[in-house]
């Protein structure tokens, strides 16, 4: 079973590219976008129902153009899906469209858009807030008996490995020490950092490149897009790769393959 995440910065603009056909041929079992920047009334036919999946959406209730997320499932699973549930359940967190959790027999899969902490201490304090509720929500999921797979654009590079230029970042918004505790904390909890699990020394691999700077021509990136798995699907997880090469947005596609029970 294959599943794949990918920040779209946009996901009209995304379709324009070409990005469709991409799908189409890697054809994974899942997909998870985030940063739509639409409400589902705005995309086509194509978009909402690509041939063979169905689909999720959340999105913004207040900001247009801004944020949002949507889960893919190839139509073959659909008879094995329990329930979707939509945000956090804390309603000053929901207004974004930040989150879609899939619940399947074998695990629950979570497709989560963590807020920038950019545009000041406001915006930073939002971030921190979401972080802890989100960590709440998925523990509650996890000890209700169900096995976890969340993934996304969390915004946060974990470790100095994670950017290629920490020291210059250790100020800055995606890198600050109280935004890479909270990921200290993940692990603490026993959530697996699938792309660490097989590449623990691995250099110079990203998922995201400022475009305004043509950074991803020089490879001065950030890793900020992750697949967690709890630890009862460790020796179910297979593989976790970085779709580096791919274009069509500021970030790439990152993946796991996965054989649960």
């Amino acid at each position: 079973m294959r599943i794949i995440s990918w920040n779209v910065n946009g996901v009209r603009a995304w379709q324009k590219k070409g990005c469709i056909d991409w799908l189409t041929n890697e054809s994974p079992d899942f997909f998870c976008i985030q940063e739509t920047k639409a409400h589902p009334k705005q995309l086509s036919d194509q978009l909402k129902s690509p041939e063979g999946y169905i689909s999720y959406f959340d999105h913004s209730k207040g900001r247009k153009g801004y944020s949002g997320v949507a889960t893919y499932l190839k139509s073959k699973f659909e008879n094995r899906v329990l329930k979707i549930e939509y945000g956090l359940g804390v309603d000053d967190l929901d207004q974004e469209g930040r989150l879609i959790s899939v619940y399947l027999k074998d695990f629950v899969l979570i497709n989560c858009y963590f807020p920038n902490g950019g545009s000041g201490p406001e915006r930073l304090k939002y971030k921190l807030k979401f972080y802890d509720v989100f960590l709440k929500y998925v523990e509650r999921i996890r000890k209700s008996g169900h096995a976890v797979i969340f993934c996304g654009d969390v915004n946060t590079a974990h470790k100095e490995i994670d950017l290629a230029r920490p020291k210059e970042n250790e100020k800055n918004t995606g890198f600050l020490p109280v935004e890479r505790a909270w990921l200290d904390k993940v692990v603490t909890f026993g959530y697996i950092d699938t792309f660490r699990y097989f590449h623990p020394n691995q250099r110079n691999i990203y998922t995201y490149w400022d475009m305004k700077t043509f950074a991803r021509d020089r490879n001065v990136g950030w890793r900020i897009d992750y697949f967690f798995i709890s630890p009862d699907l460790k020796n179910s997880l297979k593989s976790c790769f970085i779709l580096d090469s791919i274009l069509g947005s500021d970030h790439c596609p990152l993946g796991i393959d996965i054989t649960p029970d």
